[in-house]
């Protein structure tokens, strides 16, 4: 057994004592106790078990939809903070479904289970939430999901906006307006390299960085700045090593959320269904709650930082034509996605933005 398998089953002794021991103060007051349920489906991932990020609360949701329409024939237990292992251990876990059902993995992970998905890294892909939401949630990326099921034996259930999605700079040099700022600042990235490749294109320089090691380098000079959700500035309070923040969007994080396929097509079709329903409604909530993350982030930071800057949507643009065809080049070229997949993905974008947009306009301005 792996040091997760162990891991798992210390976890589940213990609440079978903890159940053992609820069981016998029930009986003693004549409670009759509830059938065990017939099918566990235990949950990992990285986040706090509290209400301050949005996955965990998403999950609590989930187990008390999931239990309530099966009427407890289907257990969720939830395994946060990393309890469990990374998200490339839990993710293996998952994939033969025997101890652990399901987890949640962030872009770089799921590109080590799905090469394809490494395609969502794609430079200033979405405009804005309403259309990210739209386009995650639709029938175009479910399709492209289910080839995750072919590859790794892993069903996909939803995507979380990891931290809020949208991504904002920090730096110690100037405020970032315009694409011209961003050349020869150090900026350090996640140890990716579509993220590299998109930095170098706009004149940084990359340096990847674990992120337990980021505040140490903002603070020595070894990285003059960085990119990640508000919240992460407001969480790990950046303007006490940054003095200017950017909100440019360049970059939508996500995480996925996967269920083994094996222990999915194990369930009654009735079952299926509430996992699937009931994680629709999760991940709606979860939205909000990221959405809600990310704005308080950036009240926070333009309340702290010296400055604070909202690139405006003719800047954006500028900096995307720049930093698209480097990443398209790497992507084909380097990382070896056809170029066909990376035409498709944009297409749909756009056709989710004209779409949605029109039919805005059809009902709201008219």
């Amino acid at each position: 057994m792996s040091d997760l398998g162990r891991r798992v089953a210390s976890t589940r002794f213990a609440s079978v004592l903890t159940a053992a021991s609820m069981t016998a103060t029930a009986l003693c007051f004549g409670v009759t106790q509830a059938n065990a349920a017939d099918y566990t489906m235990a949950i990992a991932h990285l986040l706090p078990e509290d209400m301050e990020n949005e996955v965990h609360p998403a999950l609590v949701h989930f187990k008390q939809l999931v239990e309530s329409k099966t009427d407890g024939a289907v257990e969720v237990e939830l395994f946060g903070a990393g309890q469990l292992g990374s998200e490339v251990e839990t993710g293996k876990q998952a994939q033969d479904g025997a101890l652990l059902q399901s987890t949640v993995i962030s872009s770089g992970a799921m590109s080590s289970f799905f090469p394809k998905y490494q395609v969502i890294t794609a430079p200033f892909l979405f405009p804005d939430y309403r259309v990210a939401h739209a386009f995650f949630d639709g029938p175009w990326f479910a399709k492209f999901m289910h080839g995750s099921i072919e590859e790794s034996g892993l069903r996909y259930l939803g995507t979380f906006d990891d931290g809020g999605g949208f991504v904002a700079f920090t730096n110690n040099k100037h405020p970032i307006k315009t694409a011209a700022d961003i050349e020869g600042l150090k900026i350090r990235v996640e140890e990716n390299p579509a993220h590299v490749a998109t930095m170098k294109a706009l004149g940084a320089s990359a340096t990847p960085l674990p992120w337990g090691e980021v505040i140490t380098a903002l603070s020595t000079g070894l990285a003059d700045g960085q990119f990640n959700a508000p919240g992460v500035s407001k969480t790990w309070k950046l303007w006490e090593v940054n003095d200017y923040t950017t909100l440019s969007g360049h970059v939508y994080n996500s995480q996925s959320w996967l269920v083994s396929d094996k222990w999915f097509k194990s369930l009654p079709e009735e079952y299926q269904e509430a996992i699937v329903t009931s994680a629709r409604e999760a991940i709606e909530i979860a939205h909000g709650i990221s959405a809600l993350a990310a704005i308080e982030g950036w009240e926070a930071s333009c309340a702290e930082f010296d400055e604070c800057y909202v690139l405006p949507a003719s800047e954006r643009e500028a900096m995307a034509e720049i930093a698209r065809p480097a990443w398209r080049e790497w992507i084909t070229n380097d990382f070896g996605l056809d170029a066909a997949l990376v035409d498709e993905l944009f297409a749909e974008v756009e056709k989710v933005n004209d779409e949605m947009t029109a039919e805005e306009m059809d009902l709201y301005a008219k």
